[in-house]
């Protein structure tokens, strides 16, 4: 097995840094990253990609740093690959402080009834038929 870091696994070992001293800074984590990294073989492209967190942030967010990371790999900057990896764990954190996260309930950001309700009962209302409408309503409370 090679001792070849991986970008999740780089970005794995942020999220400890930061579980195990949550006042350190992100410059300072990413200082931490380059220390630790640097001499060691660069992570391969082809798997550049961190642990979902869907559940957490949009997709957008804590994917933000790849590009950084990325080029870091081709440029073997060890800077620029912690530089992107830490942009990702800020957007994961800050995140849910500042919009909540995906997953709460509040949001309910996937229920898409919740946006047309009231237009759709409108031209419900308006273009079925009476007897159609009751049927409808009788059906949906069974």
């Amino acid at each position: 097995m090679s001792d070849r870091p991986t970008v999740s696994g780089i970005f794995e070992r942020a999220q400890e840094m930061r579980a195990a001293s949550p006042d350190t800074s992100f410059d300072e984590i990413k200082g931490q990253l380059v220390s630790e990294f640097t001499g060691k073989e660069f992570p391969s492209p082809a798997f550049l990609t961190i642990p979902e967190l869907d559940n957490i942030a949009p997709e957008e967010d804590w994917t933000a740093g790849l590009p950084i990371v990325l080029r870091g790999i081709q440029n073997e900057d060890w800077n620029d690959v912690a530089l992107g990896i830490v942009i990702s764990l800020e957007q994961v954190e800050n995140y849910p402080k500042e919009s909540g996260r995906e997953d709460d309930p509040e949001k309910d950001w996937r229920n898409r009834e919740k946006r047309i309700k009231e237009v759709t009962s409108k031209s419900v209302g308006k273009w079925l038929p009476e007897d159609l409408m009751n049927v409808a309503k009788r059906s949906a409370k069974q």
